[in-house]
């Protein structure tokens, strides 16, 4: 069985802002280590599959970065949405281009900006689902739960299925604090982690089931795959195909979904709240790094450019000096950090984006 993962590095990264910009999105951050996580992404598929098999789907702007990060990554390797069109066409692109070469291809969805402690622990998990997957299954990794989170979907698991794996009850969207403790108390949910695993095959013949509405520009595609005329045909067809996440065009209707459970010490890092599980933090609970002085300060999260940032008596805050820019907001604020790019963008500051 050969596996080709697929490493999705389209997004913005809004909640990072002033370090992440429409040109460097989060993606392209040292965040978890000193290097991009997309870079850390790669790496740690690294014994699993070859990067002869390793697909990267990002946008025009973010192309050339991807492919300098990722290296040996072929040229053709490097799938270009011309417009951002969600999850399930990103999907659909590599599906087709893995089923081009393998029909039956095992492929591993990945999201580029993801952190993972215990390495060997997810490559074991990622290679027990692509057996499950090799079998006909679509396979989503579902995370062990170690807190009642509001900021991820989640996974209602039922039984456990014959060739591995357990059953999905249903998806869940967001929840709030209370469904989240009530979801957590009950023991059969798991934190939806966005990795999916499946056949080339198996997932377009979904597609077709599940989103018809997609198939003629599927077929269009599929056909001029592998050839000299794929990329205007690319142009013209996917602007065209429906803007729609993976989950609800296939995941919430497919009878054939099993999940495993992962626990490698996985994080979304959403924010920058999330530094602290990332990156270790000293004596106080801070997480610092560059050119920072702090005096009386707890469980605070302070990035530092080149210049001295000196940050006194402050709990519970992010303090980020990009240069050019300086946030400062309470951690459990820091969803809110998209905010300062909307309110950027209607007073026009472009060159801060």
């Amino acid at each position: 069985m050969a596996l080709y993962p697929v490493i999705m590095a389209g997004g913005s990264g809004t909640r990072f802002w002033p370090l992440s910009r429409q040109a460097r999105p989060k993606q392209f951050l040292p965040l978890a280590s000193k290097q991009p996580l997309l870079t850390d992404t790669a790496q740690r598929l690294k014994g699993l599959a070859p990067v002869k098999n390793t697909f990267i789907v990002c946008g025009p702007v973010h192309a050339k970065t991807a492919a300098k990060l990722v290296k040996g990554l072929p040229k053709g390797n490097l799938l270009v949405e011309p417009v951002a069109r969600n999850t399930a066409p990103a999907i659909a692109l590599a599906a087709l281009q893995v089923a081009a070469r393998d029909p039956k291809g095992v492929l591993a969805v990945l999201p580029s900006d993801h952190h993972v402690a215990d390495v060997k622990g997810f490559q074991r998990t990622l290679a027990e689902a692509a057996r499950i997957a090799e079998g006909g299954h679509i396979v989503t990794l579902g995370i062990k739960p170690a807190r009642p989170e509001t900021g991820y979907g989640y996974i209602q698991v039922g039984d456990a299925l014959e060739g591995g794996g357990r059953r999905v009850k249903a998806f869940k969207e967001k929840p709030d604090l209370k469904t989240a403790q009530e979801y957590v108390a009950g023991g059969d949910y798991l934190w939806n982690g966005g990795i999916f695993v499946f056949r080339a095959d198996v997932m377009l013949e979904a597609f077709q089931k599940h989103m018809p509405e997609m198939q003629k520009g599927l077929d269009a595609l599929q056909k001029a795959a592998g050839k000299r005329t794929f990329p205007a045909v690319l142009k013209r067809v996917f602007p065209k195909l429906p803007s729609i996440s993976i989950d609800y065009g296939v995941m919430e209707k497919a009878e054939n979904i099993a999940v495993l459970d992962g626990d490698f010490g996985w994080s979304d890092v959403g924010s920058f709240a999330a530094i602290p599980e990332v990156r270790p933090a000293d004596a106080q609970g801070n997480v610092v790094s560059g050119d920072a002085v702090l005096v009386d300060c707890t469980h605070c999260v302070v990035l530092a450019d080149k210049r001295t940032l000196s940050v006194v008596g402050m709990n519970d805050v992010v303090v980020v000096d990009s240069g050019d820019a300086v946030l400062v907001v309470p951690k459990d604020k820091s969803q809110d950090v998209r905010k300062v790019v909307e309110a950027l963008k209607a007073r026009k500051r472009t060159r801060l984006l």
